[in-house]
């Protein structure tokens, strides 16, 4: 329950609100275009993965069509995008002392980068396709989070990618395991993983 009401606060703050005849400004449409714009990402990115997945042909493979690829986690990216918006929108009648609700979105983003979302499936994918060249390509080149063109992501600084695009070493601490794996199965001189991917640490 206090997790609800916590993420839900700042619709509840603007509910509380409600009997003020406020008309909508622009910081109102300005929310209320965030709030679609990731809707439309999460939904659309969903049946995408929904429909890769239920191809026989896509069997085995990792989802790197429409959306994904140009985010490694659309689906994410439009669900905090949404919060977001959904914030900016109900602020518009806050008080001073309401604005502490910033924690509702703000939960949500901490939660999907590093509890329950980028961080496992990462480490999942990591682990199912870690050493498929393919997918080590797909992985320099697409972007964590923020939708982003792949041909210019990949020539980005490492520092740039790390402040900006959220490629921190946590989301590729799984390939850094096969990837010390090999070398001490003495696979990791020649042709191993660390040929073919960089770590972020290792970046710049």
């Amino acid at each position: 329950a206090i997790w609800v009401f916590v993420v839900s606060s700042p619709v509840v703050l603007l509910n509380s609100r409600c009997n003020e005849d406020v008309p909508l400004d622009a910081r109102d449409w300005i929310g209320l275009s965030i709030w679609l714009v990731g809707w439309l990402i999460e939904t659309v990115s969903d049946q995408q993965k929904f429909t890769f997945r239920n191809a026989p042909a896509n069997k085995g493979k990792f989802c790197n069509v429409g959306l994904w690829s140009v985010s490694r986690h659309p689906n994410y990216f439009g669900e905090i995008t949404l919060w977001w918006g959904l914030f900016v929108t109900c602020c518009g009648v806050f008080t001073p002392s309401m604005y502490w609700s910033l924690v509702g979105p703000g939960m949500i983003t901490l939660l999907l980068l590093f509890v329950s979302g980028v961080n496992l499936l990462e480490d999942s994918s990591d682990k199912r396709y870690g050493t498929l060249p393919e997918y080590l390509e797909y992985k320099k080149s697409v972007s964590n989070l923020i939708p982003f063109p792949p041909s210019l992501f990949r020539i980005l600084p490492p520092a740039i990618k790390f402040l900006f695009f959220f490629e921190w070493p946590m989301y590729s601490r799984e390939l850094l395991k096969l990837q010390q794996g090999a070398s001490e199965g003495g696979e990791g001189g020649e042709g191993g993983i660390e040929d073919r991917v960089s770590q972020p640490a290792q970046r710049g």
